[in-house]
């Protein structure tokens, strides 16, 4: 009996140290995007570059990711080479940024942010994938460790301003350096598992654009991430004109990643209670209060009470998707599978939303762009939770 309870606790203990790679990874790498992706606008403009110039060029990792994440994971599912390919875009996005230190010519930017795109999209898919092959049958508490990223970007998030403002705009970059280089190590002690194919990868590459299910998941991703999309590229515009102070614009992100903690702590047992396929329906319902709470407030101090939802909006969208995707993808092809939900999440939907926003933000105001984009959350959330249901049926039938 003596010996049984030894052997569980040392099985723990192997356990709790295996865990600590992946949330230190979460952590180093959320705090480099910190560090570095907010303030990339400032350091374009330091350069002399247009707004219009400046939106292009925030533009294209977005796009390109729809393409490149989903390139690379499968590429990885070929090759099972997954530790190999992680390692490889993450010293190629540390060189990326190490260049921007140095480049003074905006002729030289356009090509580095091609490459900030080549190597960036894969980074997380490919951590996501390795992270659930890790946990085997335990992937349920993924949210436990992911919140190590929330973590990583509200600490980084609160203090860099500070090193920028009294040192300069470099500080950020080289603090993001120094984080990514933290990930290049971890990424050498990550075990990954691999799974292999178990069809040909051509017949599973034929699964990711026939089966109705996985098609109707990624048209729902697709609309909730373009509702996304106009709030994160205008929500601070709308607020300027509320007369809302930059003090008050910080706390709202502040109380947006603090809402992410508790979601990703308790992410098992929402998946346990709920399912992927109801708690994304409890995150669409999110995203329909929030984007008209937005639409519906008579002033700017409103807006903390409603980036409360983001816990539910993000956090629980995203655990909701990457066990969706998991468990939907064909054996020994879950890297592709969460490439293909970041390609379209953080990909072409925010790009999107970020187009279609800026339309109806000059022609109809950033009320009325608020509440449309609610009521578009509102179809994808019908849509999922009829042409969900069915597809469903068809698949067990």
């Amino acid at each position: 009996m003596q010996d049984t309870l030894h052997n569980v606790v040392d099985a723990q203990r192997v356990a709790t140290t295996r865990y600590v790679i992946p949330k230190f990874y979460y952590f180093a790498h959320f705090a480099a995007m910190a560090a570095f992706i907010p303030f990339l606008a400032l350091y374009y403009r330091q350069l002399g570059l247009t707004e219009q110039t400046i939106g292009l060029l925030t533009g294209i990792p977005p796009l390109l990711a729809l393409f490149v994440a989903p390139l690379w994971g499968a590429l990885a599912d070929l090759t099972q080479r997954h530790q190999r390919l992680l390692q490889v875009a993450l010293g190629g996005l540390w060189g990326t940024v190490l260049l921007f230190t140095f480049v003074r010519n905006p002729l030289w930017i356009v090509p580095l942010v091609f490459l900030y795109a080549l190597f960036s999209a894969p980074i997380i898919p490919l951590v996501d994938n390795s992270v659930l092959a890790l946990l085997g049958e335990r992937q349920a508490l993924y949210g436990r460790l992911r919140l190590w990223g929330a973590l990583g970007w509200g600490v980084t998030g609160a203090t860099v301003g500070v090193l920028i403002e009294r040192f300069g705009l470099h500080w950020g970059f080289y603090i993001a350096l120094l984080c990514l280089a933290g990930c290049l190590v971890a990424s050498t002690r990550l075990q990954v598992q691999h799974v292999q194919i178990g069809q040909p990868f051509w017949q599973g590459i034929r699964f990711f654009v026939t089966s109705r299910p996985w098609l109707v998941f990624l048209i729902t991703i697709f609309i909730n991430g373009m509702a996304a999309g106009v709030g994160n590229n205008f929500l601070f515009l709308y607020l300027d004109e509320l007369a809302a102070t930059e003090t008050l614009m910080g706390m709202t992100l502040m109380v947006a990643t603090v809402s992410e903690i508790p979601i990703f702590f308790f992410g098992d047992r929402l998946l346990k209670r709920l399912g992927a396929r109801g708690l994304l329906l409890l995150s669409l319902s999110a995203s329909v209060i929030r984007m008209g709470g937005y639409a519906l407030m008579p002033s700017a101090w409103y807006v903390l009470p409603i980036q409360l939802l983001h816990g539910f909006t993000f956090s629980a969208m995203w655990v909701a998707g990457v066990s969706y995707a998991n468990r939907a993808a064909p054996q020994g092809m879950g890297a592709t599978a969460q490439g293909l939900l970041s390609g379209i999440s953080m990909g072409i939907a925010g790009a999107t939303g970020a187009v279609v926003g800026g339309y109806l933000y000059g022609h109809v105001g950033p009320a009325a762009t608020f509440g449309w984009a609610g009521a578009a959350v509102a179809v994808g959330l019908l849509f999922f939770a009829v042409a969900g249901q069915r597809a469903r049926d068809i698949q067990t039938a």
